[in-house]
């Protein structure tokens, strides 16, 4: 039996039936259409279908859809400006060169989103914690964490000044 759900998906309001035990990474792929949610370990090991559930990074295998009821999800397509531009985090993984193979990058893109809401200011090894949820094949991390340590530093900046 079907049941309707009603959520916020990157700031639209969305109703969509589901079956109640499907994950919340089925729903945002196969009824959304919203892939960027990517389908790796779906036992929340790796990291690739990390989304953000009212601002917290989750691994959306393992959520079922019917916890978002009234919640507010964001996947990498809502970090698109209203002219269709890169977020500042995505062109900092552009330019530090922390997309390889590219499987990985939305769930990590949506922990460095977490993380730099937070306001604070991380180290590197802070940052190898935060992000040790994710798995990477072809980066090494070392860019990835670039890519972190610049954006961080660079939005510590505009609210240490404000």
């Amino acid at each position: 039996m079907l049941k309707i759900i009603h959520m916020t998906v990157n700031g639209n309001d969305v109703e969509v039936a589901i079956d109640p035990r499907e994950s919340l990474l089925d729903t945002l792929r196969g009824r959304l259409g919203l892939t960027s949610v990517k389908k790796g370990c779906e036992v929340g090991e790796c990291g690739a279908c990390t989304v953000l559930v009212d601002g917290e990074a989750i691994d959306s295998c393992i959520y079922l859809t019917v916890w978002a009821e009234g919640r507010r999800i964001m996947t990498v397509e809502g970090l698109k400006g209203p002219n269709g531009e890169l977020s500042p985090i995505q062109k900092a993984f552009i330019e530090e060169a922390a997309v390889q193979c590219g499987f990985c990058t939305p769930g990590l893109i949506m922990s460095a989103v977490e993380i730099v809401g937070t306001g604070k200011r991380y180290n590197r090894d802070e940052l190898r914690k935060l992000i040790s949820g994710h798995l990477c094949r072809c980066t090494g991390y070392e860019n990835i964490l670039n890519a972190m340590e610049r954006i961080v530093e660079e939005t510590y900046k505009v609210v240490g000044e404000s």
